[in-house]
């Protein structure tokens, strides 16, 4: 009896570090897990967020392109009313599913600067279904739209903790560096 007195400090000793050595093992696996599932919806959320900018901005570059055929925009590809209608049509059902899935995934900030970004859109497309032309009146909600885009990437870069990224405005001043 006294030699496994003598042997059970060890003996103790070897079940404490298999049971510390078992918590350390456990705790890493959760907190991998935890690491994959939290990049895993981050790569999700950027799919999406990705997704629905793409959407949008389709509608957005065939209404400066039926704003040129109105002589509101500059853009060199103007597009009648007629021929942009059912391209538009297309752009609206593709952006109905991407807006449902920025409301499932995307954070409640992302989808209130996507609501907005959307509503400067749907004010361009009034305009333009009105048949103005009004080249300062759409020079004003071009300048609304990006406010309001740069405003959703803002938001989109914070939740996926990106660093701040380009505003994406740049001009063909010819008379600038480089001309």
């Amino acid at each position: 009896m006294s030699s496994f007195m003598q042997q059970l400090p060890a003996l103790i000793g070897v079940v404490i570090g298999a049971l510390g050595s078992y918590l350390a093992i456990v705790r890493g696996d959760r907190v991998r897990f935890r690491r994959e599932q939290t990049a895993r919806w981050d790569e999700r959320r950027l799919a999406v967020y990705s997704d629905y900018a793409r959407t949008l901005k389709k509608t957005i570059t065939l209404n400066y392109r039926v704003a040129a055929h109105l002589g509101n925009d500059p853009n060199r590809h103007p597009l009648s009313p007629e021929d942009a209608a059912p391209q538009l049509a297309a752009a609206l059902d593709a952006r109905d599913p991407a807006w449902e899935a920025l409301l499932m995934l995307g954070t409640p900030d992302v989808v209130d600067r996507a609501r907005e970004w959307v509503l400067a859109a749907i004010e361009m497309e009034r305009f333009l279904e009105a048949g103005v032309h009004d080249p300062d009146g759409w020079s004003d909600l071009l300048a609304r739209q990006r406010v309001a885009r740069d405003r959703y990437y803002v938001a989109v870069r914070s939740d996926l903790a990106l660093p701040p990224g380009h505003s994406g405005r740049w001009s063909l001043d010819r008379s600038g560096p480089g001309a």
